[in-house]
């Protein structure tokens, strides 16, 4: 299992950079200028937190079964 994992983590390694080698990010240029770019930042920094804050209260949750 850890072969496989370490293999697939080489793999990814070798293969992601060729990925990236497009300079042409039309759809953010897109986005930029038409000033939506911020609502797309702002949609996401609103699940990161929404995320944290779920993880923040089952935290205190099991901190208090445990101490019980």
């Amino acid at each position: 299992m850890k072969r496989l994992f370490y293999s697939l983590c080489l793999w990814l390694f070798a293969v992601l950079p060729s990925w990236a080698q497009g300079n042409e990010v039309e759809m953010a240029d897109a986005l930029r200028a038409n000033g939506k770019i911020y609502v797309v930042v702002a949609v996401l920094a609103t699940i990161f937190l929404g995320i944290v804050l779920y993880l923040v209260s089952i935290d205190r949750k099991v901190k208090k079964l445990m101490k019980d």
